[in-house]
C-alpha cells in the first residue's frame, strides 16, 4: 500500500539513517539500498546526489571524517555507486590494516590517496 503514512515512515528512516556501532559497511550499505528500493516502490524519487549525501551523512565523524572529506574534495557532483564502492574498499583496507594497528590515513594512503 502506497499510503502517506508508509511514505512518511520510510522517509523518517531514510533521514535518520545512521551507521550503528558494530555493523559492517557492507551491511550498512545493503540496509540503505533496501531502504532506497522500498522508497522507489512507493514512487518516491530521490536524486542520485541526494542518495549519496544521505549515505555520507549516515557515517559517524569518528573514523570516517577524513574519508568523507577526501570523497567530497573539489567535487561538483557525487555518484552513489562510486561512494559505495569506495566505502566497501575502505572497509577491506581497514580489515587488512587492523591486524597491523593501522589507521584510516594509512588505509587511504595504501590506495594512493592522501588526506591532504
Amino acid at each position: 500500500m502506497k499510503s502517506v503514512e508508509n511514505r512518511l515512515y520510510l522517509k523518517r528512516r531514510l533521514y535518520h539513517f545512521q551507521l550503528k556501532r558494530g555493523v559492517s559497511i557492507s551491511d550498512h550499505i545493503n540496509t540503505y539500498t533496501k531502504l532506497l528500493a522500498d522508497l522507489a516502490n512507493m514512487d518516491v524519487v530521490i536524486e542520485e546526489e541526494e542518495k549519496t549525501l544521505i549515505l555520507l551523512s549516515s557515517l559517524p565523524d569518528e573514523g570516517y571524517k577524513i574519508f568523507v572529506l577526501i570523497v567530497i574534495n573539489e567535487k561538483i557532483s557525487l555518484k552513489h555507486s562510486e561512494v559505495t564502492t569506495a566505502l566497501v574498499n575502505l572497509e577491506l583496507r581497514w580489515k587488512d590494516k587492523e591486524s597491523l594497528g593501522g589507521t584510516l590515513v594509512e588505509a587511504l594512503t595504501v590506495r594512493g590517496r592522501s588526506p591532504n
